[in-house]
């Protein structure tokens, strides 16, 4: 069975420390006792560490070693117009597990109005989220949860591997848009659209802007599970050999 891991804020010295709620779950909740060794990662290496100390709200690690993390077979973006919260949520804890490099709320013309502000005022939950996701699914950093942005702001400045989905007839295949050569280091942007899907004039502007539409098929598909869709399609066949 795989160790459990945990972020901390920091690594000084062979040492790094849990506190708040994470350290009494992890007191109270895995029942955990000195000596026992947990990965905990400082959102830029992965380590091997002990239980040194244990108080009320604190537990105190000490590092045994470095570990080296598997790399992920991509960087993904996810670009997510603001849908019901609780939706956005769930978009948010499965790209976490599907490996997003980053999760930026777009404000779109049919997205539901008052959205935007209201977003602005959740982004700590949503990394409360995030932080909870990534440590259960293992991850060796944290998927970053951007401000909302304004539609015209979210399509500037088009990665080569730009995709934004679209039902309208037309689109390419996501699976046959990708690029045949593949690497490590590319950036996948996927745009996913509200419930009403686009307007006509954000349709011209994502494709002036860089751009490529795509499909995930006929079916008719929540812009949350769209986005889980085309992450996982993404995240597994650059996996594949081009």
């Amino acid at each position: 069975m795989a160790r459990r891991r945990f972020f901390v804020d920091a690594v000084s010295d062979s040492r790094a420390s849990l506190a708040g709620e994470e350290a009494r779950h992890l007191r109270q909740v895995l029942r955990a006792e000195v000596g026992q060794r947990y990965e905990i990662s400082d959102n830029r290496s992965v380590y091997l560490a002990e239980i040194e100390s244990l108080a009320k709200d604190r537990v105190l690690f000490r590092v045994l070693e470095e570990l080296a993390p598997a790399p992920p077979p991509v960087r993904l973006r996810l670009l997510l117009a603001l849908i019901k919260f609780d939706r956005f949520e769930c978009a948010l804890e499965k790209a976490t597990e599907l490996g997003v490099e980053s999760v930026l709320p777009v404000r779109s013309e049919r997205c539901e109005k008052g959205l935007e502000r209201a977003a602005a005022k959740r982004l700590d939950r949503w990394r409360r989220i995030v932080r909870e996701s990534s440590q259960q699914a293992r991850r060796a950093r944290l998927p970053e949860v951007l401000p909302p942005v304004p539609f015209e702001d979210a399509i500037a400045g088009a990665s080569p591997c730009s995709y934004f989905l679209d039902e309208e007839p037309g689109a390419s295949p996501l699976a046959a848009a990708l690029p045949v050569r593949r690497a490590r280091e590319d950036l996948v942007s996927i745009l996913v659209g509200p419930e009403g899907g686009w307007t006509g004039a954000e349709r011209a502007a994502a494709l002036q802007a860089g751009w490529t539409p795509v499909s995930l098929g006929p079916n008719i598909l929540r812009a949350e599970t769209a986005a889980i869709a085309a992450l996982a399609v993404v995240a597994s066949l650059w996996q594949a050999p081009a």
